[in-house]
């Protein structure tokens, strides 16, 4: 049996939103569900066999490697708006549904496809809080079966000011117009520990400011209540008050730190896509340490 919690009363449908509220959603026709489970090689987790296996009823599969632009030699970098809108018609995802993404690690991959619904001008759409573990940890249904899809027309407007490059980076870093913030590990930050990807340097961006996803998250997963989240950036040395770039190793925590941004009511924030797998690349660019 399901545990009944009521819906709490800081559910967002453009942020994020609790288990009890998907489960008082879950047969909305127009409620769309993406697992946009997806692991690091050392992992050892294989997302698509995981949703084969089971998922939360209805859920699609949104496939973070795949779904990218194929043309660039980083990994999962966003994808051109021709590919997105092919793969979401595919999928049944259209203009006018509310999407709620959710991961199998709790809340880690999934804030990077709520980043790209962003991305590409769509604002109803929310990450679970606390993901699939918490959903299953609360007795709540599961299928194993695919879901019935349709096309569904879909537009885009491409929000070119929630993305930065290598460029821009660099050049916000120089000037310290923006506030960097690194959302790996303070090990890797530091430039302690070797890189998981291969030939990349160890460090981080000069003057950018470490805040580890893993600290904006309760032990169960579920994001941290807006209080302690404004707490944990200033603890950082984060200035709230101006602009922010996210990045991470690939792009991908660096999105959790742009959710809890939104949460908090910054709205000048944007994600380094190529993050630590690009500027860890280039020997011209520089590399702090500590």
């Amino acid at each position: 049996m399901a545990t009944l919690v009521p819906p709490s009363p800081e559910d967002d449908p453009k942020t994020l939103v609790s288990t009890a509220w998907l489960a008082a959603h879950i047969k909305d026709p127009d409620l769309r569900i993406l697992d946009a489970s997806w692991y690091l090689p050392d992992a050892g987790r294989n997302a698509q066999a995981e949703y084969d296996a089971e998922h939360i009823p209805g859920a699609r599969f949104f496939d973070i490697d795949e779904i990218s632009d194929l043309r660039s030699s980083l990994p999962h970098m966003a994808p051109p708006p021709e590919k997105f809108i092919s793969r979401m018609r595919a999928m049944g995802v259209g203009d006018g549904h509310q999407v709620v993404v959710y991961d199998g690690a709790g809340l880690f991959s999934a804030a990077r496809v709520w980043w790209l619904f962003r991305l590409m001008g769509k604002t109803d759409v929310a990450v679970l809080d606390g993901g699939l573990p918490k959903w299953k940890a609360e007795g709540r249904e599961l299928e194993d079966l695919p879901p019935y899809l349709r096309d569904r027309h879909m537009t885009v407007s491409r929000q070119n000011h929630l993305v930065k490059d290598v460029t821009q980076v660099a050049h916000a870093a120089k000037l310290e117009e923006a506030e960097i913030l690194d959302a790996r590990s303070a090990p890797r930050f530091k430039g302690e520990v070797a890189e998981p990807r291969p030939g990349l340097r160890s460090g981080h961006i000069p003057g950018s400011k470490n805040v580890p996803y893993a600290t904006l998250l309760n032990p169960d997963g579920t994001m941290k209540p807006l209080a302690d989240l404004r707490a944990t950036f200033e603890a950082a040395g984060v200035n709230l008050a101006k602009p922010a770039i996210t990045t991470c190793g690939s792009g991908v925590t660096a999105a959790v730190l742009s959710l809890a941004l939104e949460r908090l009511g910054h709205k000048n924030h944007a994600l380094y896509d190529g993050s630590w797998a690009e500027w860890g690349m280039y020997e011209d660019l520089a590399v702090a340490k500590g």
